[in-house]
């Protein structure tokens, strides 16, 4: 199983949060890889800088955690974009779309915890 990580998971995975519960860490270790969206470290780092999101990483050792953690980052390529013409407007923000089409695109299960990803056709896992 291929896995592509929401944003809130990434910082629950990382900082070892115990919102993410132990089924959801068991489905992320066994999958046969797991992306972490470019769109999810520009989230980060924009919501930190803005003061809504405390987290202690700085950018740099963001993205070296993940690859520690032996997440994969998934770049943002022209053919993610596409899907984003036939999602409904049920979600409006843009780093959750870029995350759906994403998922669409590759396919990859989105993990997220987000009920409004349910509004949508995609391979997703709640957690």
């Amino acid at each position: 199983m291929r896995l592509l990580l929401d944003t809130h998971i990434v910082i629950w995975a990382l900082q070892d949060n115990e919102k993410l519960d132990q089924k959801s860490r068991k489905t992320i270790e066994q999958a046969d890889v797991v992306y972490v969206s470019v769109a999810s470290l520009w989230e980060i780092a924009i919501k930190s800088a803005l003061g809504k999101l405390k987290f202690n990483l700085q950018p740099d050792e963001l993205q070296k955690t993940i690859k520690d953690s032996g997440f994969e980052i998934l770049a943002i390529q022209a053919e993610h974009i596409v899907p984003l013409y036939n999602l409904p407007n049920h979600h409006r923000d843009p780093f959750d779309r870029i995350l759906m089409a994403q998922s669409l695109s590759e396919p990859l299960y989105l993990v997220t915890h987000d009920q409004q990803f349910s509004d949508y056709n995609l391979p997703l896992i709640l957690v």
